[in-house]
């Protein structure tokens, strides 16, 4: 059967122990000397107060309202309106700066563009309406004249390289077999 002492056992709440009861195995240490006591707390605990009614003592004084006159009063004071001042409007850009550029696709389909900008009709000419067209079958799937143009620049330098290389590649050959033979004609005639 296992020996239960206070340092072995797990009780809910704070568990005191003294830092010299297993050496000297004397239990009343916990009471005897408090400079060794430690405290384990593994739980939340907490000391609640002490609370007797007849022991409270107060030490805030209640004011007596008995003795006191009329609430005093004051006079709310009176906001002073500014004089009517013309609002200069400011009228925004149209297009904003986050606004598409005209001739931009809406989309990654290309089915439509934007084809400008007005303002509109409200009174102001705050609001700024974008204009959309319609973009044909044909402009959704062929590119643009720069596109293509590019786009065959780069094919063609892609698909010549190979040729210019075959022609090129000999050529360098040789000059490289030229300036290795002068070059052991120099070292020889030294």
């Amino acid at each position: 059967m296992p020996d239960y002492n206070h340092s072995n056992v797990q009780v809910i709440g704070c568990t005191y122990y003294h830092r010299d009861t297993k050496n000297t195995g004397n239990r009343n240490l916990l009471i005897e000397d408090k400079n060794g006591l430690v405290t384990n707390c593994p739980y939340p605990s907490y000391n609640p107060l002490n609370y007797v009614p007849d022991q409270l003592i107060i030490t805030e004084e209640m004011p007596n309202l008995a003795n006191e006159s009329e609430m005093p009063t004051s006079e709310t004071p009176q906001p002073e309106i500014p004089k009517d001042k013309k609002k200069d409007f400011v009228i925004p850009d149209c297009p904003g700066k986050n606004d598409r550029r005209v001739g931009e696709f809406t989309s990654e389909l290309r089915t439509e563009r934007v084809k400008g900008y007005k303002r509109g009709d409200d009174g102001n000419g705050i609001e700024c309406i974008t204009i959309y067209e319609d973009v044909p079958f044909i402009d959704q799937y062929i590119p643009t004249p720069s596109t293509l143009v590019s786009t065959a620049v780069i094919a063609s330098v892609a698909a010549t390289t190979p040729l210019l290389l075959n022609l090129v590649k000999p050529l360098v050959k040789n000059a490289i077999k030229k300036l290795t033979s002068r070059k052991s004609k120099n070292e020889s005639e030294e």
